[in-house]
């Protein structure tokens, strides 16, 4: 070829390239303006919004530095808590234009991962710093309060080598390894049996570290438990309070090795994380240890400080909206929880958090007597209190590790919507449908602060909230979806609000899609997938190897569907409905998983498990979890043969960062109540067990009103100002189609 045609090719080439890059750049300027407010100039300035550049897309800030000072000398950077973008500015003009030319367009390698950098001008950047926030009361941290050497030689005491233990009470638990000395915590029933000590004691080599707790009044009389948690790279614990009838007031954990962040929550929501240093004593006393749940996050990388901050000893950086954090990759750590065993019954200032005094020490597994359908407010309530919110809290990190693939019908829903569409997930659960689209400006909501927070991880636009009551703007949204939420409301009046609070958020014309389960599980001749996953060969077991209940029913194959029009035909009016609701004595009934349903209103039993086939078991798919989650976590809703996979961590201009689809089903979700095991034992349900454990596993029950044919539409019709476009069975599901009516607001 004529040297100067190839040239010429060769630039018209870079042209096609570089408009490209132009293009992405100004789509992804149009979406911080929409999704984010942040508004770009044309005109060059020191300052720049770096898309794709932020903490929400697995990008520290150490790795952006390099890229962006090597363009010239940086005067800012700002990278806020689970934001997609960052915000920098440089010393000059000059450097600015620079980094505007030479970054805009380039990957950033991240880990495994990759992430195009698009960078925008901004005339300035305004980010508040923010104040620290006050320690949970009686909680105090101590950083360095063991030395190296001391580390090193409480390390050495603990022998990991035998799998299982008697003499400590070794325990190969699912999210670490675990011994007990003195006494064995049981998770079984979450609590001592102080009758039978351990024969080992807590270890000669703690000995001086617990005298110099007591020297510094962190303690006043020496502890007799010890509990020895071991935790690598991904693995936490759910939120939880230590039983109150089993140790005295002061709790102490030592942290060793790697650093990690624990959150601290208040039943009335407030969240305060917390970074253990290694080497660090956490002490908690009075309400940080008898009202408030703290956990750990299962995840490999933290938001921390990007450099420790100089603050009083009372408190602790705000992780949550702090903007100077980095990403922090997690190690191994290994927990000392000290404990002194309680031999009197607990008088503590705190009875609604406390056994002793008739809390329920767990979410009610396996109630004494079923509870009743609720008479008034108070009582509904009350009851998904206690069988929706509390239960979804604690099975929150299980729950969400059985979800995978979304729904083809939800997703050819959401492909459906125009670009741009601002989508509301209503009840997301830990973000399944938020990824789906990335043309999309997804926001979601659910009750389970526990799963908001994987949402965050992932780089979503959550928050929590009821579904009665969601705090965006009437009229602000083109599309919402509620998979899997109404049917764990209680009465017919909570369940027309959902939809009423759904249509309210609509613009007019926008559209709704509602899937709640169906009572009729066989539908034209065809079963469910939940009835053809029966455990034909073992049906006493039906209940015990499957957990998934409606949320199993990834639906495919055929699906019936009629319009409105033909409702008249194929759907009976309410009063005609099945009188199946009825239950003996007014008491909820426990449902039998992968059985048909003999009543509308039941409690739906869910095994929390642990095991190699606990995947398996949970989907009813030969395919181990792992490998599912590994492959949901580089690509989702591939499986969806009718909807867009899920964007890759770098997104070009969706600002939607999360890669993961390893997500739960949308639920109506929990609140911020005691939940599984933890570095010290706990108030709440037993921890998530090994095969190696002959305790049985735990079981929780779930509250839910199935829904007949016809019931639904006959519930959407109540609502004015709204038309049922269509309805149809899915796979164990009905499901509704609404559009809000353009002269309605």
């Amino acid at each position: 070829m004529d040297p100067t045609v190839e040239n010429n090719v060769r630039s018209d080439r870079r042209s096609k390239e570089e408009k490209k890059v132009l293009r992405k750049q100004i789509k992804a300027s149009h979406t911080l303006l929409k999704h984010e407010g942040i508004s770009t100039t044309s005109q060059p300035a020191k300052s720049l919004v770096v898309a794709n550049g932020g903490l929400g897309n697995g990008v520290s800030r150490e790795q952006l530095s390099v890229a962006l000072k090597e363009m010239g000398e940086v005067e800012t950077l700002i990278m806020q808590p689970h934001k997609p973008y960052a915000f920098v500015t440089y010393r000059s003009e000059e450097s600015a234009r620079k980094a505007h030319i030479h970054l805009n367009g380039q990957k950033l390698q991240c880990g495994e991962n990759s992430v195009t950098l698009y960078l925008s001008y901004v005339d300035s950047v305004t980010c508040e710093e923010e104040a620290s926030v006050p320690l949970p009361e009686g909680l105090i941290l101590v950083e360095d309060f063991v030395s190296l050497e001391e580390e090193a030689l409480l390390l050495a005491a603990i022998d990991w080598s035998s799998a299982n233990d008697d003499v400590t009470a070794q325990k190969a638990l699912k999210h670490r390894r675990v011994k007990h000395y003195g006494f064995e915590f049981r998770y079984d029933n979450n609590n001592v049996d102080k009758d039978k000590p351990l024969p080992a004691g807590i270890p000669q080599e703690c000995l001086p570290v617990l005298e110099r707790c007591v020297k510094n009044k962190h303690i006043d009389i020496m502890p007799d438990q010890l509990t020895v948690n071991q935790y690598e790279s991904g693995q936490g614990i759910p939120p939880h309070v230590d039983t109150h009838s089993a140790f005295e007031d002061t709790i102490m954990s030592l942290s060793l090795g790697a650093q990690t962040v624990m959150e601290f929550r208040h039943p009335d929501g407030r969240l305060v994380p917390v970074l253990l240093p290694g080497r660090s004593l956490l002490v908690m006393k009075g309400e940080s240890r008898y009202l408030w749940t703290h956990g750990i996050t299962p995840r490999k990388f933290d938001m921390v400080p990007a450099c420790d901050p100089q603050s009083p000893a009372h408190t602790a950086p705000d992780l949550g909206t702090h903007s100077n954090l980095t990403l922090s990759k997690r190690g191994t750590r290994t927990s000392f929880t000290f404990r002194k065993i309680r031999h009197v019954p607990c008088r503590c200032a705190f009875p609604s958090a406390c056994d002793s005094q008739g809390a329920p020490s767990a979410p009610l597994a396996s109630p004494p007597s079923a509870p009743s359908l609720p008479r008034c407010h108070a009582d509904a309530a009350h009851l998904e209190e206690e069988y929706v919110h509390r239960v979804y809290d604690a099975i929150a990190s299980h729950f969400s590790s059985t979800r995978h693939s979304p729904w083809p019908r939800v997703c050819h829903f959401l492909s459906s919507l125009p670009p741009g569409s601002v989508l509301a997930d209503v009840g997301c659960g830990n973000g399944k449908y938020l990824g789906v689209n990335p043309e999309l400006i997804a926001v979601g909501c659910d009750r389970s602060s526990a799963l908001i927070q994987i949402c965050a991880e992932r780089g979503f636009q959550v928050f929590v909230s009821d579904a009665l009551i969601v705090p965006l703007r009437t009229a602000s949204c083109d599309a919402c979806i509620s998979i899997a939420v109404i049917h764990h409301f209680s009465t017919q009046e909570r369940r027309l609000a959902a939809v009423r609070e759904l249509v309210r958020l609509l613009k007019p014309g926008g559209r709704a899609l509602i899937y709640v389960w169906a009572f009729e599980q066989e539908y034209n001749k065809q079963k469910s997938k939940y009835l053809k996953d029966q455990n034909k060969e073992h049906p006493e077991n039906h209940s015990l190897t499957n957990n998934r209940s409606e949320d199993s029913q990834e639906p495919h194959g055929i699906s019936s569907i009629h319009t409105r029009r033909h409702l008249g035909d194929n759907c009976r009016p309410v009063d005609n409905l099945q009188n199946v609701s009825k239950v003996t004595d007014g008491k909820l009934s426990v449902h039998t998983n992968r059985t048909a349903f003999n009543t509308q209103d039941l409690l739906v039993p869910w095994h929390l498990k642990d095991g190699k086939r606990r995947g398996e078991e949970a989907s009813g798919e030969g395919v181990k979890k792992d490998q599912r989650k590994e492959k949901s976590n580089k690509t989702s809703g591939n499986s969806c043969s009718d909807c867009n996979p899920d964007p890759s961590p770098g997104l070009d201009s969706s600002m939607s960062s999360g890669s993961g689809q390893d997500t739960s089903d949308a639920t109506h979700s929990p609140d911020s109540k005691p939940s599984p095991s933890d570095d010290t034992t706990q108030t709440s349900t037993p921890t998530l067990k090994s095969e190696s454990e002959s305790s049985p596993a735990p079981v929780f029950h779930r509250y839910y009103h199935v829904f007949q044919q016809g019931e639904l539409e006959q519930l959407c019709n109540q609502v004015a100002g709204v038309t049922v476009q269509s309805s149809y069975h899915d796979q164990g599901n009905w499901c509704v189609i609404l559009e809000k009516e353009l002269t309605h607001l």
